[in-house]
């Protein structure tokens, strides 16, 4: 791909070290993990303040969203899906089970592990937290096509993979 000096900006990995452009001539502008990393910022911020008005952590959402699609998860696949440290994930789970949030339960082939599910009262929760948070995604996305938004996914899916080839 040609950028906008000229000269391709993407390359392989195992192009001409000589001929690598500076990040003053990509832009910061124009520097992917640059704008994901603004964009990640500020949708953090924002649900930190939608997120205290129902008394939950961004940890406790991530959890409730994650489990209220995929229940039965493991703390080790719940802190690799909401992107939390494990011993960030283990804390959470206490406190979330002391608030009636979620119960957690033995496997039934491997007593050794835990499955997590949400409680009535955790998916209550999550059911009034979700519009304000669909809300916040839908004016992040706008004026942006159905087109642009699959493209836009596909990329980060193209993104993801090449990133869990190391």
């Amino acid at each position: 791909m040609v950028g906008r000096f000229g000269t391709a900006l993407l390359k392989p990995a195992n192009a001409d070290q000589d001929a690598t452009p500076s990040i003053g001539e990509i832009g910061l502008n124009h520097f992917a993990p640059y704008l994901i990393n603004r964009v990640s910022a500020r949708w953090n911020a924002d649900m930190l303040e939608v997120l205290k008005s129902f008394d939950l952590t961004t940890a406790k959402m991530r959890t409730l969203a994650v489990l209220s699609i995929t229940p039965g998860m493991t703390a080790n696949d719940l802190a690799l899906h909401t992107i939390t440290e494990q011993s960030t994930m283990s804390r959470t789970l206490d406190a979330m089970e002391e608030q009636g949030l979620i119960k957690s339960r033995p496997r039934k082939e491997d007593l050794r592990v835990r499955e997590v599910y949400l409680t009535e009262e955790g998916r209550q929760l999550f059911a009034k937290f979700w519009p304000a948070m669909y809300r916040r995604y839908s004016d992040v996305f706008a004026g942006v096509s159905e087109a642009e938004y699959e493209s836009f996914i596909s990329v980060l899916h193209k993104m993801l993979q090449n990133m869990n080839q190391d």
